[in-house]
């Protein structure tokens, strides 16, 4: 017998890596790691993603390797460290801007001088100085404004790759060197060729370095969406040990410890009450703008808000196993994945900077053997400003940037996004399918009716019935338990339990075999159960579910159970229309039942499908498909999870079955329908915002290297400017990210929960 492989998910902070061919070389190199079964690496972030069995330090050896530094990101500390982060990206962005008015200094007086005329002439000995000198100041500013550039560019050129940093050191170091030697020996360099620029690498080095900051800032403000949710945590819990109570961070709290909450503080950690009496603002998790009421025995969650009483709670889950924790590791997930169409971009990128190389030697070779006098000059400008105007950041960035920011802002509004497939594929979806209960309708239903055959006692048939539900978690179940409680009932024992899925249960009571489910479990068992027809096509007219109980093989009686429509369902169905959607309702309840359901909501008699098991409700989806919609399902039951695994994209009620979330692409925080009318017109904004980037990173490149290598000197007789394409491409980077940012100030017609 084989030991299964353990598959961890590790998360790595990558250093080094400044466009695109670097994320390729760093997934590569992770993905060549035996065991390894996905690696994501998220260029907006520097992170990585890497599911499989080798450990950190296997993984961190291959970033190594491939030319960048890696450090892990362990545990809960990987969300809570989120400030260290940006003490991290402010001290980046702060030294940037220190390296562009370093380099700023020297470049703008050059420019100044040489618009107005004054720079010295190589033909005298005090211009050569000039020249000499500057040549030397422009050096230290390579050094120290533009030293990464080059230290990055040698390491790629160890590890035999290349990258955005070799374009830049290639192209300013290529204009000093020609610029120094011009300087150095004016009289071994044809007159018409002896230009220096010196200006133009100082300046370019200054914009990109600029470009890099409004960059880096502009990323912050694309993660606010983890750092508003990381705002819900509590730094410390007040733990009681006997009669003293301390306050201790929470990453050192364990399981089982009691801790006190007082009014007006974030409960820590999830947890159960064990004393105390308060209200609790759970706005965060379920959107409901009511506290709720918390007493001895009831369910806390971590970074909810205890507003009047004071709470002692016993810690059940703590670090990343509590539902915040979840939630931001949901996000951050999400986050770091790709769409179909960022793959593509990843392919192209992985060989673009080889490409660009290749066009500037090109471009070199073309001006050397075909252009005007000097040639020199000519071949350096022009293979100088093809490797500085190519921006694979652009690239690069154009989709990770927008799925960020997204998936951030899905978390704003209670939708949690599983990776970006999901986020592309629910702003794609034509047909929506609703199951009924706890979806379209409460999900906490109540008992309302009990009528028995003759022969049978009330109070027996009820107290019977309470003592098979025990054994099932099903809503109608928890309805008829909730009832007997009101009751007073005393619940007998339970024997030899048994669940028919999407039908009903059995089991034996106080000596006596029952049955209790709907019309098509009784007949499969051969119990007739016509005398209570006419008593459940009344009930469901009214939208109440009417069940079914055998006691020992005969009809003993019918209990209704009713569940009321959501109030916001009507709405939310209309908002789902009017995105163009076509809505479904697909129940295993009553067919009379699901048709009143569906009225009260609006939607058509011919877009409901009841009665239908769980295979029946996965076979509606494979129909709607094969007649070409791409169909979403929502539900929140276990009923629901084969048809959520069939759909296009499956969305789980946050509320519902563990496995209806497993099988889910999108999980609704709140259970109010208005998520997916959310989730939709989120998708659409995200994708519309994607192609944007993606139309302006290729136009950019496609055009701009065109004119760097002098593609319209033919016509006009002007070649680009090396220190313009400098500024373009440093400015390409931050329009890609700034439009991007345009989706942190959309607003879908629902509610923002953090």
């Amino acid at each position: 017998m084989t030991t299964p492989v353990t598959q961890d998910c590790h998360y790595l902070s990558i250093s080094g890596i400044s466009c695109a061919g670097c994320v390729a070389a760093v997934e590569t190199a992770l993905r060549n790691i035996p065991g390894v079964t996905e690696a994501n690496v998220n260029f907006a972030e520097r992170t990585a993603q890497v599911i499989g069995s080798p450990d950190s330090a296997t993984l961190i050896q291959a970033v190594q390797a491939a030319g960048y530094d890696a450090v892990e990101q362990r545990g809960f500390t990987a969300f809570t460290a989120e400030a260290e982060r940006d003490a991290v990206e402010n001290a980046h962005y702060q030294r940037l801007i220190r390296n562009t008015l370093v380099a700023g200094t020297l470049a703008v007086p050059l420019m100044l001088a040489e618009m107005l005329g004054y720079l010295p002439v190589l033909a005298t000995t005090m211009g050569q100085m000039f020249w000499i000198i500057t040549g030397l100041l422009t050096l230290v500013v390579l050094i120290y404004s533009g030293g990464h550039f080059f230290t990055g560019a040698w390491r790629q050129f160890r590890y035999h790759n290349a990258n955005m940093d070799t374009l830049i050191a290639l192209g300013t170091g290529s204009a000093w060197f020609y610029s120094m030697l011009v300087a150095l020996f004016p009289g071994d360099i044809p007159s018409l060729a002896q230009n220096a620029y010196f200006e133009a690498a100082v300046t370019i080095i200054a914009l990109i370095n600029l470009g890099a900051a409004l960059e880096s800032r502009a990323r912050g403000k694309a993660s606010r969406a983890i750092q508003r949710l990381l705002g819900l945590q509590s730094r410390t819990a007040r733990v009681v040990e006997g009669d003293r109570e301390r306050d201790v961070p929470i990453e050192t709290l364990n399981v089982g410890v009691l801790i006190r909450v007082r009014p007006g503080e974030k409960i820590p950690v999830d947890g159960v009450v064990t004393g105390g009496q308060s209200t609790i603002d759970e706005a965060m998790l379920t959107g409901e703008p009511l506290p709720v009421s918390k007493q001895e025995g009831d369910f806390v969650t971590g970074g909810t808000l205890n507003q009047k009483g004071t709470l002692i709670f016993r810690a059940t889950q703590v670090g990343e196993d509590t539902i915040l924790a979840h939630i931001v590791a949901s996000v951050r997930q999400a986050q770091g994945s790709k769409l179909p169409i960022g793959r593509l971009v990843d392919r192209v990128a992985a060989v673009f900077v080889p490409m660009v190389l290749i066009i500037a030697v090109l471009t070199a070779l073309v001006w050397f053997n075909f252009g005007p006098v000097p040639k020199a000059g000519y071949m350096l400008v022009t293979s100088l400003t093809v490797l500085i105007i190519a921006c694979p950041c652009a690239l690069g960035l154009a989709t990770p940037i927008s799925i960020m920011i997204g998936v951030g802002k899905a978390a704003e509004y209670g939708i949690l996004v599983r990776d970006g497939e999901a986020l592309q594929r629910v702003g794609q979806m034509t047909t929506v399918v609703l199951d009924k209960t706890g979806t379209v309708t409460v999900g906490r239903p109540t008992v309302s009716a009990l009528i028995v055959a003759e022969g049978f006692d009330e109070t027996d048939v009820f107290r019977q019935v309470a003592g098979l539900e025990a054994g099932s978690e099903h809503p109608l179940a928890q309805a008829i338990l909730s009832a007997a409680v009101d009751r007073g009932v005393t619940v007998p024992s339970l024997q030899h339990f048994q669940t028919f899925t999407g039908q009903g249960i059995s089991g034996e009571v106080e000596g006596q075999s029952l049955l209790v489910g709907n019309r098509y479990l009784l007949d499969t068992f051969g119990v007739d159960m016509t005398a209570f027809e006419s008593h459940a096509v009344r009930l469901a007219a009214t939208g109440q579910t009417p069940v079914f109980i055998a006691i020992d093989g005969q009809a003993a009686g019918v209990i209704a159970v009713s569940d009321p429509v959501k109030p916001d369902s009507l709405a939310a169905i209309q908002r789902l229309r009017e995105l163009g959607l076509r809505v479904v309702l697909l129940s295993g309840d009553h067919k009379a039942t699901v048709a009143a359901i569906a009225a009260q909501v609006g939607i058509e008699a011919e877009a409901v499908y009841a009665e239908r098991l769980p295979t029946d409700k996965a076979n509606v989806i494979t129909s709607l498909q094969a007649s070409g919609e791409v169909v979403g399902m929502v539900g929140d039951g276990i009923n629901d999870a084969p048809a959520l695994a069939y759909a296009d994209i499956g969305l789980a009620i946050g509320s519902g079955a563990d496995i209806a979330i497993e099988s889910a692409g999108i999980t609704l925080v709140r259970g109010s329908l208005h998520g997916i009318a959310d989730a939709v017109a989120l998708s659409r904004a995200v994708l519309v915002n994607i192609r944007q980037n993606l139309f302006g990173a290729f136009l950019y490149n496609g055009l701009g290297i065109p004119v760097a290598a002098g593609a319209l000197y033919p016509v006009t007789g002007v070649l680009l400017n090396p220190m313009l394409a400098g500024a373009a491409m440093a400015l390409s980077s931050f329009t890609v990210v700034s439009n991007a940012n345009r989706l942190r100030g959309f607003q879908p017609k629902g509610t923002p929960i953090i």
